[in-house]
């Protein structure tokens, strides 16, 4: 890769942002394209997202991908937030559009592409249990209504913080219950059980047992690759997922927007595969 004046700058900020794997997506996807472009990782402390927005003015930045804990505190230091981040009340990605600095999300329409592209199958009409109601559980509700699924069942223990997730996704999605697993043609972990070096590690969210045969279960979580819950999955004869998927078609979309261009997802998924494993 050669660096020169013309060389663009897109990066990805948070505290702590060392660990992200976000570069060598992105520094990958340029590179397959001939793209002049370079992705590196800022550490920005809490409190200081606005002052990367006014980066990113001075220095002609294409964009950059925004991680915790700046996902609502930048909020308000976009000109503009499209539909989907309004609704979540978080920005992972901020792009341009002429002069203007617009916050948006991806994780979610990351989520959908991925199930449709590893599985060659549609949302829509699917009955999807989510199981989780954090920021990553709404994302993914709100892109599986808008994607036609014809029901969307969220489990989670604070019915509160359900009725969040319900708001977030328009009111189209439901309270679920465990007996909607039974029915459940794709089933959503979008909870910590299962993550390595965690407390949590060695659990499951929920009996894979419980699921139809032809159910898809999708894991959020892809570290380790195979968590507990697909392990669990797979010796059932379930379609399985881990978030790899998710995570390189999240950034993929970002890609596009900064670029213009179509983004090289296969690559990606390698890159993020061989950062992984």
């Amino acid at each position: 890769m050669t660096i020169s004046a013309q060389t663009r700058l897109a990066a990805v900020i948070g505290w702590p942002v060392r660990h992200s794997m976000s570069p060598e997506l992105h520094n990958a996807a340029f590179a397959e394209l001939g793209f002049d472009a370079v992705y590196v990782a800022l550490p920005v402390p809490e409190g200081a997202a606005a002052q990367a927005v006014q980066a990113m003015r001075a220095f002609d930045w294409l964009g950059f991908s925004v991680t915790m804990p700046h996902k609502a505190m930048i909020i308000d230091s976009c000109d503009d937030l499209t539909d989907t981040a309004r609704a979540l009340g978080a920005v992972n990605c901020v792009f341009r559009d002429g002069d203007q600095i617009i916050g948006d999300n991806t994780d979610g329409s990351g989520f959908v592409a991925g199930v449709e592209h590893d599985f060659s199958v549609s949302i829509d009409a699917m009955n999807v249990v989510v199981v989780g109601a954090g920021g990553a559980a709404r994302a993914a509700a709100r892109a599986l209504t808008q994607a036609g699924a014809g029901d969307v069942a969220i489990i989670n223990r604070s019915a509160d913080r359900a009725a969040k997730a319900i708001a977030a996704a328009g009111g189209a999605a439901r309270i679920g219950h465990r007996s909607d697993l039974g029915s459940a043609d794709l089933v959503v972990n979008a909870t910590p059980l299962g993550m390595g070096d965690t407390a949590y590690s060695s659990s499951v969210p929920f009996d894979p047992s419980v699921l139809p045969d032809h159910a898809i279960v999708a894991d959020l979580i892809y570290h380790p690759l195979e968590t507990p819950l697909l392990a669990e999955a797979r010796v059932r004869g379930l379609r399985a997922q881990n978030g790899v998927s998710m995570l390189a078609f999240q950034a993929a979309a970002q890609f596009e927007r900064w670029t213009g261009r179509d983004a090289p997802v296969e690559t990606m998924i390698g890159a993020a595969r061989a950062v992984i494993g």
